[in-house]
């Protein structure tokens, strides 16, 4: 017997490293050392900081991943897992350098797995950082055929006096929504037992989803807001803090970007939720309140910025194809979210 007899193919795992290996190089920042193969990564810390601090996340897709193998559809999961990465990074001020990954399959696919990491070094180059590394497992019998998994590690920098953490925030600060792409990552479990519980199909085209069938919309990937976010910073636009909104929803992720002794004052009339939460509320007959505690609700990420620079805000990400909207302000509290 052999590795092999066990389900596991070393060679073509070698293979697979071998078709991948253009698409990490194209992600590479300048301050890449060496290249793909080694046992470690290599990446110099950028130049012009006095007192460069890092800032690291990890995250994974969740049972998004059901639906891309159910769609047989690979090329988007990848932008998902780096978007939860590098948007997490990015609430701290920090611009990402480099991400890493893990994937986990019961056998591995090349066509398939390929896709993936075609997908991974998109989001990679969409927020300006180097794939620099990953791993593949081959684990027969802990994962079926066809099945896998992801997660992802990413490293992002700061100039400590720019750091953002909490204490910049201040009463009468305007909270500023970017608006998702769609559901992102999170939820997907309820929406999977809505379309199973429900009689749907994937395939299925609700008038509420304009056409679309219902794989094509849960299958967008999560919005990735690091250039942008990075560039108002740049452009003067006095960002005291942010919020990536991920599980939970507003209500357990906007207070995390608060000082002590505030809360945030939400007016949920501000903005039109969009037709695919309309849809999921409809279709499973989900609460109001279960809707906001598992779904973005159209808010993929919020900026808070003082009262005077509302329009300015508004303008910048409109020129840059992002819609942007005032939802609420900081008030005085203990850390919780008030008007939902």
């Amino acid at each position: 017997m052999d590795y092999r007899d066990a389900g596991v193919d070393v060679e073509a795992g070698r293979a697979f490293v071998d078709q991948i290996r253009n698409l990490v190089h194209s992600t590479f920042r300048p301050e890449v050392i060496g290249g793909l193969g080694g046992f470690g990564g290599c990446f110099e810390i950028p130049g012009g900081y006095k007192q460069p601090v890092l800032v690291s996340g990890t995250d994974g897709v969740g049972t998004k991943l059901k639906i891309a193998q159910v769609l047989n559809r690979h090329d988007t999961v990848g932008i998902d897992l780096v978007a939860m990465c590098v948007n997490d990074v990015l609430t701290s001020g920090a611009e990402p350098l480099f991400f890493l990954d893990y994937v986990a399959t019961g056998k591995l696919d090349k066509e398939q797995l390929t896709q993936v990491v075609a997908g991974i070094a998109s989001g990679c180059q969409l927020a300006g950082c180097a794939l620099l590394g990953g791993e593949t497992a081959e684990m027969p019998g802990f994962y079926s055929v066809g099945e896998y998994d992801l997660a992802g590690f990413c490293v992002g920098i700061v100039e400590k006096s720019q750091m953002l953490n909490g204490s910049q925030v201040q009463v009468g600060d305007v909270a500023i929504a970017l608006a998702s792409s769609g559901v992102h990552s999170n939820g997907l479990s309820l929406v999977r037992k809505i379309i199973q519980d429900g009689g749907f199909s994937w395939d299925d085209t609700p008038e509420l989803l304009g056409g679309a069938t219902i794989g094509a919309t849960f299958i967008e990937p999560t919005r990735i807001y690091v250039k942008p976010v990075l560039a108002a910073r740049q452009a003067g636009i006095d960002i005291h803090g942010m919020a990536h909104i991920t599980g939970g929803g507003l209500p357990e992720n906007l207070p995390r970007c608060l000082a002590q002794g505030q809360s945030m004052q939400i007016n949920p009339k501000s903005w039109t939720i969009p037709p695919i939460f309309q849809w999921l509320a409809q279709a499973g007959s989900v609460s109001a309140e279960a809707m906001y505690n598992t779904f973005n609700m159209g808010v993929g990420f919020v900026l808070l910025i003082p009262p005077q620079q509302v329009e300015q805000t508004i303008e910048f990400f409109a020129a840059k194809d992002i819609s942007a909207f005032a939802i609420g302000e900081v008030i005085a509290g203990e850390g919780t979210l008030v008007g939902l």
